[in-house]
């Protein structure tokens, strides 16, 4: 039928050109509408479905569908429905019209065949998502967002570069395994590599998400990071480098968001730590790898989405999100309470919760492939994001010291948009045989076997025993007022300082040729100036009249005689 036709994205596009001319619960009722029509929609869609048309000499492939881009069209309408509903409760035309169309720009870059369309919906994620940072209108958002958008167009720079190279090299723009052969294939790579937030180039992310709206930041942490995972599942898997770039995703990030003040900072550490599990199931590349990297990502943009929402609910009843700020909310705040703590328990991955069913496929398959010194990273990383997610958030947000803030829960469409996550982060968990069905690949993979729950739990409960003696003893980190640079301390620390010293031999260096080349000149400038003085002497001195009218004869004299030799 022709309405299987309509690619994903175009109720998106479409709804936000109608909620600039509507107000109040119409415009409400429509962005609530969308992507429940949107998911009915795409359920419907056959697998294999795909539009073609002609570009210059390329076919293109605006639209199509299978298992994989199926997996991610589906999340991110959930992910889009609860992000609405979390917030109905801001008037911000701004916010709801580019909330849509970056929900739409997500759709539309995973149901993308080819890599030119791909590239313009990856620019769209950049444009559109942009100015959920800068709603937040304070002089922190605005420079964090110029940098977010710089470096989200290189992304797509890159990408359109790499495309053009490959177009040329293999007469097709077609979206499937690249490979990292060839200038075309590194190139993309990179692009990607920026978006998913690899490491020394994942800044961006931990700078700019917590400076965005309440509401922003739970829209940015499902669509942009996953993009880029959807296009390496997708263009790169069984690439080897993936499994060592992955693995140190999941650890460098805990270090950081142990000693960050900031908890929605925080959540972006650890938002990239759970990307780094994909990332290492797309590098392994087996069908169970594969599946565990969809599966997680599908349960990340959930969970996460909960961490972020229990986060924005306590910014935007205290106007705080400092650890060293808050503590004792459980009090006034029983419901968010709850809630956190179930997002906190999906995240470190307890059994019975989504985190569980997903990340045990990609450690699994570590195993099983032989990557053992890599399941030892995750399953460091698995303990990390345990201690700074599933126990620092809940534990300094809500407990911890008496900050004396008596804030209430937030507003009921905050409590139910978390509250439906809270549930499919449970219901996931319990039947995970609903989720296994989704993903492209039947490996029959059963995450509760006794060897998988055991070793689990008693990593859990290690972890909590070593967060209670360290908290205890007062070794633990202590939430400071500070800021934590990462990696930009190598250009607002490092860069500066070498050139500054470098300048500063050169200034020297300078400075001394300066002085010893004035120094000659005076020096010649003398000899010129003693010499000038015998001249004028010679010629300032007095002769009698005859003795100059020889000397004139005599210049005459020697002009006529040259000039008669020429």
């Amino acid at each position: 039928m022709w309405m299987f036709e309509i690619p994903p994205f175009v109720p998106f596009f479409i709804g936000a050109v109608v909620i600039l001319f509507t107000r109040g619960i119409l415009r409400s009722a429509i962005m609530i509408a969308i992507p429940v029509v949107g998911a009915i929609h795409l359920w419907m869609v056959p697998d294999g479905l795909s539009f073609q048309l002609s570009f210059l000499d390329y076919q293109l492939m605006p639209y199509r569908v299978d298992k994989l881009s199926l997996m991610f069209g589906y999340v991110f309408h959930i992910a889009a429905f609860i992000a609405i509903v979390y917030s109905l409760h801001i008037r911000d035309t701004m916010q709801q019209v580019a909330a849509m169309l970056y929900a739409g720009s997500a759709l539309g870059a995973v149901f993308a065949g080819d890599l030119l369309t791909l590239f313009v919906f990856w620019e769209l994620l950049a444009f559109t998502s942009v100015f959920l940072i800068w709603a937040r209108r304070t002089e922190r958002s605005y420079a964090a967002g110029m940098r977010y958008l710089i470096i989200q167009v290189l992304s797509g720079v890159i990408l359109l570069a790499g495309a053009l190279f490959y177009g040329a090299e293999n007469g097709s723009l077609e979206f499937g395994k690249i490979g990292l052969e060839g200038m075309a294939g590194w190139l993309i790579f990179i692009a990607f590599g920026i978006k998913c937030a690899f490491p020394i180039l994942h800044n961006w992310l931990t700078d700019a998400y917590p400076e965005a709206t309440v509401t922003g930041t739970v829209f940015l942490s499902a669509f942009t990071t996953k993009v880029a995972v959807y296009a390496l599942a997708r263009g790169y898997p069984g690439t080897e480098l993936l499994v060592y770039i992955g693995a140190a995703m999941t650890c460098f990030p805990i270090f950081f968001a142990v000693i960050e003040n900031d908890l929605r900072r925080v959540l972006a550490y650890s938002l990239i730590n759970q990307v780094g599990f994909m990332v290492v199931g797309i590098g392994i590349g087996t069908a169970l790898a594969i599946n565990g990297a969809i599966a997680h990502a599908f349960n990340d943009v959930i969970f996460k989405g909960l961490l972020f929402m229990s986060m924005g609910a306590v910014l935007h009843m205290t106007g705080r999100i400092n650890g060293s700020d808050l503590g004792g909310l459980y009090k006034t705040m029983p419901k968010t309470t709850v809630l956190c703590i179930v997002g906190a328990a999906s995240i470190s991955a307890f059994p019975l919760f989504s985190g569980f069913v997903s990340k045990s496929m990609v450690m699994s398959a570590a195993l099983e492939n032989g990557f053992d010194w890599i399941w030892l990273m995750l399953l460091f990383a698995s303990a990390g994001v345990f201690h700074h997610a599933g126990i620092k958030i809940p534990y300094f947000a809500f407990f911890a010291h008496d900050s004396g803030i008596r804030a209430s829960d937030p507003p009921a469409n905050m409590l139910i948009a978390m509250l439906i996550a809270a549930c499919l982060c449970i219901g996931i968990g319990v039947y995970p045989s609903v989720l296994y069905a989704l993903l492209p690949y039947d490996t029959g993979y059963n995450p509760y076997d006794a060897t998988h729950v055991l070793a689990q739990t008693q990593l859990l409960f290690f972890s909590a025993l070593a967060f209670v003696w360290l908290n205890l003893k007062g070794m633990y980190p202590p939430e400071l007022r500070s800021v934590v640079l990462d990696a930009d301390w190598l250009y607002r620390r490092m860069f500066p300082t070498v050139f500054q010293n470098l300048f500063s031999v050169i200034h020297k260096a300078d400075n001394g040729l300066r002085r010893a080349f004035l120094v000659r000149l005076e020096k010649r400038l003398d000899n010129l100036a003693v010499r000038h003085e015998r001249l004028s002497g010679l010629l300032s001195r007095n002769h009698p009249v005859g003795s100059m009218v020889m000397w004139v004869a005599v210049i005459l004299a020697t002009y006529l005689f040259l000039s008669f030799f020429r």
